[in-house]
């Protein structure tokens, strides 16, 4: 988790690094920190200058005022730390120095053998943080001998776990040295500037041009070009992309939050993410991203998708559509216990690691076991160029576009629609009718303008969660594929109001949970017009029998409902499968507008982080 942004150039660094760490905000994070390499003529030597802060960005911005001529420069590294090992203190805050003072490191992810690194270098060194990056720092410095990257190379052949690194030294005022091995980090290519990033984020207001880091790779980084190498010392030769987002995409556009703007993106975005790849003659859809003959897909006997967090719940709705279209038995695993269980895979198992960053760390841990156990490996990821994206075989981008808030809405949504395509690709490979997947993806395509028609609820909604927002649970309740929906809308109100929720299954109210309803305990439930609505509605007869207050999501026309609820939504109807993709909505938009009416931070709720890089 946490930021990196790295200038070198010709422009003053304070400004563009500041205005990075304001980019990657959006990461999570509780502490920063500036460096600087002070190469003012003026100066009998060249030095590197530190301000750290506690806290929100705004506080470094705070303690860099009038601090002009002490951080002058052209070239420098910052970082926005979110606590791993230490506590929340300045002290603890990147960049961190080693024991001479010239050399400097910012650091993402974990040195899981640090304690043994730190006995190792002993007393000839002082510790100043209680941190695993300190420690690299001073190793990188008991390695050096005139050689910055070379020192950088020995030190990581020691290391154990993982990092996105960089490294600046005051010998050295022409050159930045990034490492990259399971934290991402790409490098910006200017005119007669660069960037190292811990994402494209920070660099789209100054080049589009990239080149991503691959695992095990050192960049030296100076002001007339790059070179990459492995830690073998070899040359290696990097590919420069260009990134299609801009710098227009990745602000609020008159929203008063990103996610409120990243809620109303959903049907424009959902519309890049299914353009181009349905076929309605054939009542079919072609993902070129699978990259698997019509032989290959027929040999799948079994499909497991692997994701964490809202990725997670996706998957559960991708599960209800697999089975019912294509009649693949499929598995939705958490990515984090995955590897832990011992998993049967063979070469007949499909695997989707679906993740919207493309760098969560258990997804592709996950993966990588996948593979080693001979599985097809596909990627359903937002970033491209990400960790993912480059190590499964194939796979597909959701074109979500960049998404700043921390709580996931517009990827969660193009995550469910592609693996709805895939479902109806091996759908019609195999048993589906052409009538059955003409009817689907006619019903794909109409998604987008019953989505507006949610969206156009937004004030609504926002009534009614402040009728709401005195409680301090909720219960979400719902059966078949929109329990899935009710996790997904459970989760997105504990992350970002802070209020205790959870979701269960109606059918299992009877094993435990009739326990906790109450006057004091509201529930959500989700009752659209489906094949589970009768039952649904005897789940919440009982519910209601309980004197639990009824929110309740059904299904426009359905006039009965109103009997069963002390308050309703109306969504649009559409097929069962694609329910997903509307009944979310009004579950972010309350989650959304109960966080703000408690007045908490919307984008960047506490304690979590967007992409989770650290096991």
């Amino acid at each position: 988790m946490c930021g990196i942004i790295g200038y070198i150039g010709n422009k003053e660094a304070m400004p563009i690094l500041l205005q990075g760490l304001r980019r990657l905000e959006y990461r999570g994070y509780d502490s920063a920190g500036i460096a600087i390499l002070n190469d003012q003529e003026t100066r009998d030597k060249i030095q590197i200058q530190r301000i750290r802060a506690v806290g929100k960005i705004d506080a470094l911005a705070d303690k860099l005022k009038n601090k002009d001529k002490e951080m002058k420069g052209t070239i420098g590294i910052a970082h926005t730390r979110w606590a791993t090992h230490g506590g929340v203190t300045e002290e603890n805050a990147h960049p961190h120095f080693a024991c001479d003072g010239k050399l400097i490191i910012a650091h993402n992810g974990i040195i899981e053998n640090y304690r043994q690194l730190k006995e190792h270098l002993g007393a000839k060194h002082s510790f100043k943080s209680e941190t695993d990056t300190e420690v690299l720092a001073h190793l990188i410095e008991s390695h050096y001998d005139g050689d910055l990257r070379r020192a950088v190379e020995k030190a990581l052949m020691h290391t154990r776990g993982t990092y996105g690194l960089v490294v600046m030294h005051a010998d050295h005022p022409d050159k930045i040295v990034a490492a990259r091995l399971g934290s991402p980090l790409v490098v910006g290519i200017g005119d007669g500037e660069y960037y190292v990033a811990s994402d494209a984020a920070p660099l789209l207001a100054y080049t589009k041009k990239v080149a991503f880091l691959n695992d095990g790779e050192i960049a030296e980084i100076s002001r007339s070009g790059f070179e990459t190498f492995n830690l073998r010392d070899e040359s290696v030769t990097k590919c420069v992309e260009e990134i299609e987002w801009n710098e227009e995409k990745a602000q609020k556009q008159g929203y008063d939050d990103f996610m409120l703007k990243e809620i109303f993106d959903q049907p424009v975005v959902y519309e890049d993410a299914i353009r181009g790849r349905i076929d309605l003659e054939e009542g079919t859809a072609h993902l070129g991203g699978l990259d698997m003959s019509d032989a290959e897909m027929r040999s799948v006997n079994r499909i497991i998708l692997i994701a964490c967090g809202t990725a997670l719940h996706a998957a559960m709705a991708g599960k209800y559509a697999f089975e019912r279209l294509s009649g693949i038995p499929t598995e939705v695993d958490v990515a984090s216990e995955f590897r832990y269980r011992d998993p049967i895979i063979d070469n007949k198992t499909l695997v989707f690691a679906i993740s919207q960053s493309g760098e969560t760390f258990d997804t592709l841990a996950a993966l990588r076991e996948a593979k080693r156990k001979g599985a097809f490996t596909r990627g359903i990821v937002n970033v491209i160029g990400s960790t993912i994206a480059r190590e499964t075989d194939g796979g597909t981008y959701i074109h979500a576009g960049p998404e700043l808030a921390v709580a996931s809405t517009k990827a969660y949504t193009n995550m469910v629609a592609i693996l709805l395509l895939y479902a109806v690709q091996f759908g019609r490979l195999r048993h589906m009718t052409v009538a059955t997947g003409q009817r689907l993806v006619r019903a794909l395509m109409e998604i987008p303008e019953k989505m507006q028609v949610i969206l156009k609820k937004s004030e609504e909604i926002k009534k009614l969660a402040g009728k709401y927002s005195g409680y301090h649970d909720f219960l979400f309740l719902a059966r078949g594929i929109n329990f899935p929906v009710a996790s997904e809308g459970s989760l997105k109100l504990k992350e970002i109001s802070y209020i205790h929720s959870e979701a269960y299954p109606a059918g299992e109210m009877k094993h435990g949970v009739n326990a906790l309803l109450s006057p004091e305990f509201p529930v959500l439930a989700i009752m659209t017009k489906n094949q589970l609505y009768e039952k649904m509605r005897s789940n919440i007869e009982e519910v209601r029998a309980r004197k639990s207050k009824v929110i309740l999501l059904a299904s426009e026309g359905d006039a009965e409902a109103q009997s069963l609820a002390d308050d309703i939504i109306y969504v649009p109807q559409t097929m069962e499968l694609l329910e997903p993709l509307l009944n979310t909505i009004p579950l972010q938009l309350f989650a959304y507008h109960m966080a703000v009416i408690l007045g908490k931070d919307v984008d960047r709720p506490r304690n979590l982080a967007k992409s989770v890089t650290v096991e």
